[in-house]
């Protein structure tokens, strides 16, 4: 078999294994629904583009999930240059609070608000906790991140604790 043969099998076994957890990266990088549907075109391109390099030195599912933050990060930051509305976790525990705002019982809001507070992680985080809730273990998040996995574990913790007490902090105040 050609090595393009082995490529369009290798981008199909990706899309059949990782498709909706890929559209879950998207969803967390871009709220508005028609530059996601851009954004996940790109991911797939850069995605099919890349499989010629993959080498098995990591898993399918490290290598998919590094090409494919690498395209939603490069994608933010085009996105977002001339506007500086990524923040730190330091930021994120000091932003105000809306008291008019109802509590969200119901998970799809939840998941939303959630989503949102992560849209507004610096990149890297973002990076990290999307890995995360895709259920990827320190070391596999390493080999994305170039990080160490004990940073990573670390980082992992940090976010977890400042998304948690502002989840519920806006749901005390609401």
């Amino acid at each position: 078999m050609d090595r393009n043969a082995e490529c369009d099998t290798l981008y199909r076994t990706t899309v059949a294994e990782y498709g909706a957890a890929l559209d879950r990266l998207a969803v967390a990088y871009e709220a508005d629904p028609e530059k996601r549907r851009d954004l996940r075109q790109e991911i797939h391109l850069q995605l099919w583009r890349s499989l010629e390099r993959f080498d098995g030195r990591c898993s399918l599912k490290t290598w998919s999930f590094r090409v494919a933050h690498n395209v939603a990060v490069t994608w933010v930051v085009r996105e977002k240059r001339n506007k500086a509305n990524l923040v730190s976790l330091e930021d994120i525990a000091a932003l105000p609070r809306d008291p008019a705002r109802p509590p969200d019982i119901d998970g799809p809001r939840a998941m939303e608000r959630l989503l949102a507070m992560i849209r507004n992680l610096k990149p890297l985080d973002r990076q990290i906790m999307l890995s995360y809730l895709e259920e990827m273990d320190a070391a596999s998040i390493s080999a994305i991140t170039g990080l160490s996995p004990a940073n990573v574990a670390m980082k992992i913790h940090r976010i977890k604790n400042v998304l948690a007490r502002n989840f519920h902090e806006e749901n005390q105040h609401a």
